[in-house]
């Protein structure tokens, strides 16, 4: 194509833009423009502990189809594809997939949504057209890790459930155990911005953690809502904060599940006492790592169905040259610009 495009390649915890060749797609690969690439927690605790080596970040992308390699005539699912359409994408994937991209000055480039283009250069990943808005469709990635979880904890229709942090793992988990019919929904979190989303997708009471500063007051709250206030049959813990293991698994009935969401990067240990916080309530522990084909394709056509504020979950777009203020917004108090971040996405085509 005789193109080049730009890509932010994180090392330690700096950020620099570099130029690459845009490829010209080889067969059953596909070439996407970049619309958006969230910024993940996953990526904000890496970066936290500072990159070793030159990567590429950017795994839970929206882009549109720039070129189509030869014998691609449809999507994962069999709708048909052409120049010009949205997809979304699962980064999993043969030959290392799509985020996390080590070594990037080695071709193929443009493997992570913090760039210009993202090309899809494993011939079997699972790509699937939409007409989302891209505010909604760059949430598929964060809600198929709800739907993975609702699925692992193995969620029962008139479940009280507890999501432990508003953040947006939390409010898509939030959302997927509403549609696999949770009678009650109960949001630990904050800020107070977070939390009236949490109401709006569908919370039935919100807990400021910001307010309610103690464990235990806390704890009787939640207890408080849940039938004879025995506990929740099912407690998500999706903030990513290891004090909040044993608080949540102090929120679950005898005989509940405590489902580990937040933990996908090793943040350390914390003392852990198993007959007092496991058996003593014969809870069953569950955790989910990632997700993957089936996820997307369970999922996306209930994301799709749009019931959901998904798109009020992108707070803020930032360019790629703004992209370190995107992680230390993160890294603070959950502020840009003034406003409270929830879900950070960049935006390659905004300067």
């Amino acid at each position: 194509m005789g193109r080049t495009g730009r890509a932010v390649i994180a090392q330690g915890q700096d950020f620099e833009v570099r130029e690459y060749p845009v490829p010209d797609p080889e067969p059953d690969t596909v070439l996407l423009r970049q619309e958006l690439a969230g910024i993940c927690g996953t990526d904000l605790h890496f970066w936290q502990k500072g990159f070793d080596e030159e990567v590429l970040l950017g795994h839970e992308n929206v882009g549109i189809v720039e070129a189509l390699g030869k014998d691609v005539k449809s999507d994962y699912v069999g709708n048909p594809i052409r120049e010009g359409d949205r997809v979304i994408f699962a980064p999993a994937a043969d030959d290392g997939g799509y985020g996390f991209q080590y070594n990037p000055d080695k071709p193929p480039h443009f493997r992570g949504g913090f760039a210009d283009y993202i090309y899809l250069c494993c011939p079997r990943t699972c790509f699937i057209k939409t007409d989302l808005p891209q505010e909604a469709a760059v949430m598929t990635e964060p809600f198929t890790i709800g739907v993975h979880a609702v699925m692992r904890a193995k969620l029962q229709f008139g479940d009280t459930v507890v999501i432990q942090g508003s953040g947006a793992i939390g409010l898509v988990t939030l959302a997927c155990a509403k549609v696999s019919g949770a009678a009650k929904l109960i949001m630990v979190g904050g800020p107070a911005e977070r939390l009236e989303l949490a109401s709006r997708m569908g919370a039935d009471v919100t807990i400021d953690i910001e307010k309610v500063t103690s464990v235990a007051e806390r704890t009787e709250l939640v207890k408080s809502h849940t039938p004879k206030n025995a506990g929740a049959d099912v407690v998500f813990e999706c903030a990513g904060f290891l004090p909040a293991i044993p608080e949540g698994l102090g929120y679950v009935k005898h005989s509940g599940t405590f489902c580990e969401v937040g933990h996908f990067v090793d943040v350390g240990s914390i003392d852990f006492n198993p007959n007092q916080l496991l058996m003593v309530n014969n809870i069953r522990l569950e955790a989910v790592w990632g997700s993957w084909d089936e996820h997307f394709v369970r999922g996306f056509p209930i994301l799709e169905k749009n019931e959901f504020p998904f798109a009020d979950m992108v707070s803020h777009k930032l360019p790629l040259s703004r992209v370190r203020e995107g992680f230390d917004a993160l890294d603070g108090k959950y502020r840009l610009g003034g406003e409270t971040v929830i879900k950070i996405a960049v935006d390659a085509q905004a300067e």
